[in-house]
């Protein structure tokens, strides 16, 4: 049976990653084929699936900090768009069982209520392997969106704590002894090393931290969130992470065909939930309106109201409780199952574009920009600056020591990191934060002093991106960058770039020459 599993979800999942999709949609694909074939789901599944879900809290977790949902934009955009939606859609779904349409005409306010709540959470699955596949995590966007969902899942555990009655035990509050043994923790994590204990590490707090707030009552997935944002702080945060990447995906596939087992659907309920997937266009309205009021940048407010326009599988967790408590049909069970699956293609395909659809599309998006943006969400310019490094991760870091060893201030750094930025920052190194990727950054960026540019970004896509911006932003001087295997240096060099260095290969060969000195002495000139 697990066979067969596999089978589908690697035939599927490579049949619409060869048409240039996002390998999700195939395995949503394939679960609904299985469910037709007849097969039937085992707890295995269920259990993979569930893994897979608390890995992904623990990862969000890993890149948060509590400051970040303390601020406005997070908290009161969240709680607005909430409560919004929630009243537009019950709206929209007594308008519709007016006009006779199935299974909204046995709708009363309460129900209509009901299914607008549950519309109303974006998907944080959906929302994480995007922004994970086009490295923008740490980006301006990426931390507002993960916030958002935060946010959300904290209203979730209320409503779960009403809609179910149970109320956490009184010794829930010890779980806030956690800050006492944070120290522990952290002693824990440094003594796994680097190797296999790593993820080893990672996989107990995550699925421990869901075992204890469970047995006190509480929100299982709550515990391994928490657990994330203890060790966010944590130098070895962002390699954990890292090492846990690979599991959790291959977790999460359980829960990509689990949806598709849920019920198999009719024609008219396939109907019904392509039209409850339009209703994610007033969704994207409404979060692109909120936060641009929220004095959020046009291109922040239209890339985070883009991944966040889909709907949740926490919102067939609030369906399947209002089936088993009599307040709605089964039948809604499948159709947002549906609706669910839909939207995930829809924001899969759409985000992929989502950079050219704002190039296109800025002048009309700056409109809605409140003439005072976020202290943030400003430019600063890099001053006396010759050289620019794009990126300041681990290949970016060490080409941004070397060159200001050799050429001293005249090197400026540049990444989407804000903590890293701010950390830079307080030692006193030249450095700013930027999307490379943000064609507004540089319009309003003066490259005319910059000769040379070193794109060290892990995506291609995303190098070939920046690159593209910055020749249509006049930049005349050097372009270098960074590829991993050699069709992606084809690519990059096809695209403009004038120097592509292949770091897996000519790392080698540098580390051959510098160990070669250390025992021959260099070859002197001819004169």
């Amino acid at each position: 049976m697990e066979f067969t599993w596999i089978l589908f979800a690697f035939v599927c999942g490579l049949a619409v990653k060869l048409i240039n999709l996002p390998p999700l949609i195939g395995f949503l694909l394939a679960g609904f084929l299985l469910n037709y074939a007849g097969l039937e789901p085992s707890s295995t599944l269920e259990s993979l699936a569930n893994i897979g879900i608390t890995l992904m809290l623990f990862s969000i977790g890993l890149k948060l900090h509590v400051k970040d949902l303390l601020k406005q934009e997070v908290w009161a955009s969240t709680l607005s768009h909430m409560g919004i939606s929630t009243l537009l859609f019950a709206g929209i779904a007594l308008l519709l069982g007016t006009l006779s349409l199935p299974y909204f005409g046995v709708l009363d306010f309460k129900t209509a209520a009901l299914v607008g709540f549950a519309l109303s959470f974006s998907s944080t699955v959906c929302v994480m392997k995007l922004l994970e596949e086009s490295s923008e995590l740490k980006t301006r966007h990426g931390q507002l969106s993960l916030g958002i969902l935060v946010m959300q899942d904290i209203v979730a555990v209320v409503f779960l704590v009403a809609a179910t009655g149970k109320i956490p035990s009184i010794w829930a509050l010890c779980l806030f002894g956690l800050l006492l043994v944070r120290p522990i923790i952290n002693k824990i994590v440094d003594k796994a090393g680097h190797g296999e204990m790593l993820p080893l590490t990672g996989l107990f707090l995550a699925l421990g931290g869901y075992e204890l707030f469970y047995l006190f009552g509480v929100k299982g997935d709550l515990g391994a969130l928490i657990l994330g944002i203890l060790l966010a702080s944590h130098a070895k945060a962002n390699e954990m992470n890292k090492s846990l990447m690979n599991f959790k995906d291959l977790f999460l596939i359980g829960f990509f065909l689990s949806i598709g087992f849920t019920a198999l659907p009719t024609l008219s309920m396939i109907g019904i939930s392509l039209i409850i997937t339009l209703v994610i266009l007033l969704k994207f309205a409404l979060f692109f309106l909120l936060l641009t009021k929220m004095k959020l940048r046009g291109r922040t407010s239209f890339l985070s109201s883009m991944i966040l326009s889909n709907y949740s599988e926490f919102g067939l967790i609030v369906v399947a409780l209002s089936v088993s408590n009599g307040w709605l049909e089964k039948e809604w069970l499948v159709v947002l199952a549906l609706a669910v699956s839909f939207s995930f293609v829809i924001t899969s395909v759409l985000y992929r574009n989502v950079h050219r659809m704002y190039r296109k599309n800025k002048d009309t998006i700056r409109r809605f920009e409140s003439p005072h943006c976020l202290p943030e969400d400003r430019f600063v310019q890099p001053v006396n600056s010759d050289i620019l490094v794009v990126g300041l991760g681990r290949v970016g870091r060490g080409a941004f020591d070397s060159l200001t060893g050799l050429v001293g201030d005249t090197v400026a750094g540049m990444d989407a990191d804000r903590n890293r930025i701010n950390r830079m920052q307080e030692a006193k190194e030249n450095v700013f934060y930027g999307d490379g990727e943000d064609a507004d950054l540089w319009e309003r960026l003066d490259t005319s002093r910059i000769n040379l540019v070193l794109l060290a970004l892990p995506a291609a896509e995303d190098t070939t991106n920046v690159a593209i911006q910055l020749r249509k932003a006049n930049y005349t001087g050097q372009i270098a960058a960074i590829a991993r295997y050699q069709d992606e240096r084809d690519i990059l060099i096809a695209s403009g770039i004038d120097n592509v260095f292949n770091f897996y290969t000519e790392a080698g060969t540098g580390f051959a020459e510098e160990s070669l000195a250390l025992v021959r002495p260099p070859v002197k000139a001819v004169a």
